[in-house]
């Protein structure tokens, strides 16, 4: 079972838009959604789930917007807020901003959207590109004889179009890994892991197959090749784009797909690995912000750096320390002074992490690596793939205490 409606709310919970999938849960129920949100919020027990009666509604906040599933019981969680966020993908896609002003200006194509998206509760077309195909800011026509509905719905292969022509065929990889990192005051790492995703930029004719090959550990033990142990990094939760031949992968590991044309994420992996000191001291971090937590009743922030700037932030009582470029090997310093009307906040506060994030270009912590990428298609063309390697934080934070 999934969801039952689907309704776009303003920021005071009045209901901009809604579709009913099932009718088998009243509309009236999302009446009680602000009174519950607001009821969680005061007693500090906020979830992203939450029940009337048999009714849950499953939410998430976007901008000025609250997108809430309703359901019974047994529904599939996951799946429901999937969609949601890949409601909100879809419609940014089509209105650039999405907040409450293009929800209101676009109705009619929101409610067609809607109705694309699920049938009777289950996720359907949810490709922005295949649904701008037939659902147009412009508006459609309906020409007697003629189906709006494009081939490519119907196709086996539903996320690319046919008789796509390039007089440049380029194919552009992006591996990009982020470090979700924790560490204690003593240096010693408590969490450790790296989640990455590998993302094309395709511009290929006709209708081509791809086969992608990674460094991957069990497909150098399936294949036997000599002395490449040290170099092969081990994948866990593989994530895949639906164009990857699943069953193609689970035999021999080959990553082997008809891909959609312009950007898509391929793939999405993790390690649990070590990370520290896997950075290399030539490497260079971009666009560095380090968050320093300070009391909530701090005032009257005064900063001095050797490089970059400070900025106070007391909507979230923190210190930001922007650093446009950070070369390995070096050290910088940020003083900062404040006036404390009070020192007894500190304990019942705590003392939060210190964050940091950062970006470092063509390198990957895992060491993972592209070894080859063959493109077949009944033309015989040939492109040359563009591969580039990024890192950047995820989640990386020092406890001070």
């Amino acid at each position: 079972m999934s969801a039952s409606a689907v309704f776009i709310l303003d920021v005071k919970g009045k209901p901009l838009i809604s579709r009913n999938y099932k009718g088998d849960v009243p509309m009236s129920e999302i009446e009680h959604f602000m009174s519950l949100l607001m009821q969680r919020e005061e007693e500090g027990a906020l979830a992203p789930l939450m029940s009337h009666g048999r009714v849950h509604f499953l939410w998430i906040k976007y901008s000025n917007l609250y997108l809430v599933a309703t359901t019974l019981k047994n529904a599939n969680a996951s799946l429901v807020y999937s969609f949601l966020y890949k409601t909100v993908e879809v419609f940014s896609e089509y209105f650039k901003e999405l907040e409450e002003e293009s929800i209101r200006d676009n109705f009619v194509i929101v409610y067609e959207l809607l109705d694309e998206l699920m049938d009777f509760g289950f996720p359907q077309t949810t490709d922005s590109k295949i649904l701008q195909e037939y659902i147009t800011q412009q508006g459609n026509k309906l020409e007697t004889g003629k189906s709006r509905v494009p081939p490519t719905v119907t196709n086996a292969v539903s996320w690319r179009s046919e008789g796509i022509k390039y007089k440049k065929n380029e194919v552009f990889i992006d591996v990009i890994e982020s470090v979700n990192l924790l560490v204690n005051a003593n240096g010693s790492v408590l969490l450790s892991e790296i989640v990455g995703t590998i993302k094309l930029k395709v511009f290929l004719s006709g209708m081509p197959e791809l086969r992608l090959g990674l460094n991957d550990r069990v497909l150098f033990e399936l294949t036997g090749l000599p002395g490449s142990k040290n170099k092969s990094v081990e994948l866990e939760d593989v994530k895949f784009h639906q164009c990857v031949r699943l069953s193609r992968f689970d035999n021999d590991r080959t990553i082997s797909f008809i891909p959609p044309d312009g950007d898509f994420e391929l793939m999405s992996y993790r390690l649990s690995t070590q990370a520290k000191g896997q950075f290399k001291k030539q490497s260079v971090a971009n666009s560095v912000e380090i968050s320093v937590p300070v009391p909530s009743d701090a005032d009257s922030p005064r900063f001095k750096t050797s490089v970059g700037s400070a900025k106070y932030m007391p909507e979230k009582n923190v210190v930001i320390w922007s650093i446009k470029s950070f070369p390995g090997g070096k050290e910088y310093l940020m003083r900062a002074h404040f006036g404390l009307p009070s020192v007894e906040k500190e304990e019942v506060e705590g003392r939060p992490p210190i964050g940091v994030k950062f970006e470092i270009p063509y390198f990957t912590v895992s060491g993972i690596q592209v070894r080859y990428m063959k493109i077949i298609e009944k033309s015989g063309y040939q492109a040359l793939p563009w591969v580039r390697y990024i890192t950047q934080s995820g989640d990386y934070q020092l406890r001070t205490s």
